[in-house]
């Protein structure tokens, strides 16, 4: 049984694999998937809970999927809760594929169904589009501090020599710095007036600046006893060049390790860029990240009075998280050369 004919048979991949679906598919897509601009502002709709949906008007009679107009009324300053003020005058159908997006309202109800944040902007709407952010971190970084792994430990440990000791050794430092406060440190250094794309360029070199280390001792490893193989003599005798040879014939037979291990440390990046927009150092609003859609949870009234606002990107993440560490999981089972049934 080939690997993947295992890793189909496995529910457990299967999980992952349509959960992590659904969210690359949504972010992508997010322009028609969301119902609303990503900072477009609902009228006096500050802090609205999840909308209700109806499916009966006032009098019981079925009409469809609706809601209705809906906005905050007066603070209660004992309690800190809001009343809401509902027109039940005026219902708003729902309505599939509607002007150029996956549903819209017909009426003047809009459909919230994440609820909406302080300045009145659909929490789904951003959450699809923060996870275009948050999601693509996770693959860029992973692709860039993978390759520079890769190429460092490949050389270092085919070539071997004063060449070997002086990589090694930049990585030793490197790894004995602890990660976050580096990453904390390179990130507050960012000019402030940087834009957000910008931003979001300076994080993932940050953060593949500082995690391809570990990666590249462990290539390192794998080629030291590699490069003693008969394929890889053979290859020397054919007169193929040093390059060719780790680009050809060493690394690819690493590959396995480094597939199940991208999958696992992707949703470190997506963990890594949540918390540096978490303490402010990451992408800058009005833009969305879950990251900061997350760092609303340092409010204790937020999390208490409008917990909305927090549970659905951490959700998120949390969700991610799992799915990659669920795929990473059975894609080990599947390669591992001990599971192969005849």
């Amino acid at each position: 049984m080939t690997w993947w004919k295992r890793l189909r048979a496995n529910p457990v991949a299967w999980i992952g694999i349509t959960i992590l679906t659904i969210f690359y598919a949504s972010a992508i897509f997010a322009d028609f998937v969301a119902p609303y601009g990503v900072n477009e502002q609902i009228k006096n709709g500050a802090l609205l809970p999840p909308t209700q949906i109806y499916w009966h008007d006032r009098q019981g009679q079925f009409i469809g999927a609706h809601v209705y107009p809906t906005t905050q009324g007066k603070v209660d300053l004992e309690t800190g809760d809001r009343a809401l003020i509902v027109d039940y005058t005026k219902p708003s159908q729902i309505q599939l594929f509607h002007d150029g997006h996956l549903f819209r309202t017909t009426g003047e109800g809009k459909l919230n169904l994440f609820g909406t944040d302080e300045q009145g902007r659909d929490q789904l709407t951003r959450l699809l589009y923060g996870g275009r952010i948050s999601l693509l971190i996770g693959f860029i970084g992973t692709t860039i501090s993978y390759a520079i792994g890769c190429t460092v430990g490949g050389i270092s440990g085919y070539i071997g020599g004063w060449l070997d000791v002086i990589l090694m050794r930049f990585v030793e430092i490197l790894m004995s710095v602890p990660s976050i406060y580096l990453l904390v440190a390179l990130a507050a250094i960012l000019p402030p007036q940087i834009s957000n794309t910008q931003r979001f360029a300076l994080i993932i070199a940050i953060i593949s600046f500082v995690s391809w280390a570990g990666l590249a001792r462990i290539i390192r490893g794998q080629v030291l006893s590699i490069k003693e193989q008969t394929f890889i003599l053979a290859a020397q005798a054919s007169g193929a060049s040093t390059l060719r040879i780790i680009v050809n014939h060493v690394l690819p037979q690493t590959i396995t390790f480094i597939i199940i291990s991208a999958t696992l440390d992707i949703p470190r990046f997506i963990v890594v860029e949540a918390v540096l927009s978490l303490v402010g150092l990451g992408i800058q609003p009005p833009d969305p990240s879950w990251g900061n859609m997350l760092s609303l949870s340092t409010n204790a009234s937020i999390v208490i009075l409008q917990p909305w606002l927090v549970w659905a990107p951490a959700l998120a993440i949390v969700l991610t998280v799992l799915s990659f560490n669920l795929l990473g999981d059975s894609l080990r089972d599947a390669l591992d050369p001990k599971n192969v049934r005849q």
